[in-house]
């Protein structure tokens, strides 16, 4: 050390004092302990610590003197692990303070600040490209129609960003509301008589309809749904990934039908050959349920559950894999138990094992509807061994996916957390 006197050097982490002598600073294993011995002055020496005492010749660090502690510990011992009952992120700045990385972390260390990096990822991977209060200061003036746009965006995808995204999104749910509602009545016997008319009466119904108070709901609840789809689609930053987002597939999915209906009522006309579409219109007309769909933007649990299947599809494949391969075994042993061997009483029911296979799902789901069921004793000893395999196979990945359910739900709560609070700040402002 070519700066300070004394044959030794004190570092005071956090109020808790090491004493070292001034040759194991030259190769001390953390880079910033080590930068103490070449500093020249005592500006160089401000650089690396906080503070410096040059009358006892001691510098401080005001860092978390815990955490330094365990850092020591693997200087002397080679073993670096977490502070219990600290955040791993916060030891992993730590370390990186002190010029440590993650690979000097024990192997189950590793994957524990894996797996916390890999959270932090998702709550903050939305909210990255604002910036932070520093990088508003310096937004140019060429900006402000980003910054416009980025508001716009909010407001139309985070409900919880601002008063307006709240007002906005309470609309779209009255809108989704009253659209199934009149989805729902529309199914009634009282409606759907017109629909034993003739072809040609039928026809002007279709056309008259649209005029009705049900049409016209239906047109302003259609007209909104695509007004917001097109501001979503203008403001939107990747247009190849809003069309690829599954949420604005569904909405995609929920509108187009109601204007190929439209299309195809007006095409039909008088048309006999083309009336026979009709059953093509109910079943677009009834694909408007993906509305129900649209409420994953506005409420926590939907999205929960779109997050939760997205992150556990292995699981998910893992599930159905064992169940098809159960399937399989059980319905044909099943098959060749009720209905192949030569016993005297043939189940009927049992005839094939595509028949069988039915049985197969219902009894290891323990639903049990109870229209086919076996009749001979081997059948029904494989019946008890099928269903209590179920339970098991169903079992086995149920654990990774609820604590994945638990972490989504929990990821996404912190993160409408935060945009609350920017909420009630620019309500209070």
């Amino acid at each position: 050390m070519n700066f300070g006197r004394g044959p030794s050097v004190v570092l005071n982490v956090g109020g808790t004092r090491y004493s070292f002598s001034r040759e194991v600073l030259k190769d001390f294993p953390l880079r910033r302990v080590s930068r103490l011995h070449g500093c020249l002055s005592e500006q160089d020496v401000l650089e690396v610590c906080d503070d410096y005492d040059r009358e006892r010749n001691e510098y401080f660090f005001d860092r978390h003197s815990e955490a330094f502690g365990f850092i020591m510990l693997y200087v002397r011992h080679g073993h670096l692990r977490f502070v219990p009952h600290m955040c791993e992120l916060s030891f992993y700045n730590e370390m990186i303070y002190w010029g440590l990385e993650g690979s000097h972390l024990d192997y189950c260390c590793q994957r524990r600040l894996d797996d916390r990096m890999s959270e932090t990822f998702t709550y903050y991977a939305a909210e990255e490209p604002n910036g932070g209060p520093e990088g508003k200061g310096r937004r140019p003036p060429a900006a402000e129609g980003r910054k416009w746009l980025e508001r716009m965006r909010r407001t139309f995808e985070e409900p919880t960003s601002s008063v307006a995204a709240q007002v906005l999104a309470t609309v779209s749910i009255l809108f989704v509301i009253v659209s199934m509602v009149v989805l729902c009545a529309s199914t009634l016997p009282e409606w759907r008589a017109p629909e034993n008319r003739s072809m040609e009466e039928q026809s002007r119904y279709t056309a008259e309809s649209v005029r009705e108070p049900s049409g016209i709901i239906e047109a302003i609840c259609i007209g909104w749904f695509t007004a917001e789809c097109i501001v979503r689609f203008i403001v939107s930053k990747n247009k190849c990934e809003f069309v690829r987002r599954p949420l604005n597939i569904i909405d995609l999915l929920a509108i187009t039908p109601y204007y190929i209906s439209v299309l195809m009522t007006v095409l039909t006309g008088e048309n006999s050959q083309l009336q026979r579409a009709g059953v093509t219109l109910r079943v677009l007309r009834m694909m408007r349920i993906f509305w129900v769909i649209k409420l994953a933007r506005h409420f926590i649990g939907l999205q929960t559950l779109g997050l939760t299947l997205k992150r556990c599809y292995r699981e998910m494949v893992m599930l159905l894999v064992f169940i098809c391969v159960a399937m399989a075994i059980f319905s044909a042993l099943s098959q060749l138990l009720e209905n192949g061997l030569d016993l005297g009483t043939k189940n009927k029911d049992y005839a094939s094992i595509p028949a069988a296979c039915w049985w197969v799902i219902i009894s290891m789901t323990t639903v049990g509807y109870g229209d086919m069921c076996p009749i001979t004793v081997p059948g029904r000893i494989l019946g008890g061994i099928c269903v209590v395999s179920g339970i098991v196979l169903l079992a086995l990945p149920i654990t990774f996916i609820y604590h994945s359910f638990v972490q989504c739900y929990h990821e996404l709560k912190f993160r409408s957390a935060r945009y609350s609070r920017s909420l009630s700040a620019e309500f209070l402002n």
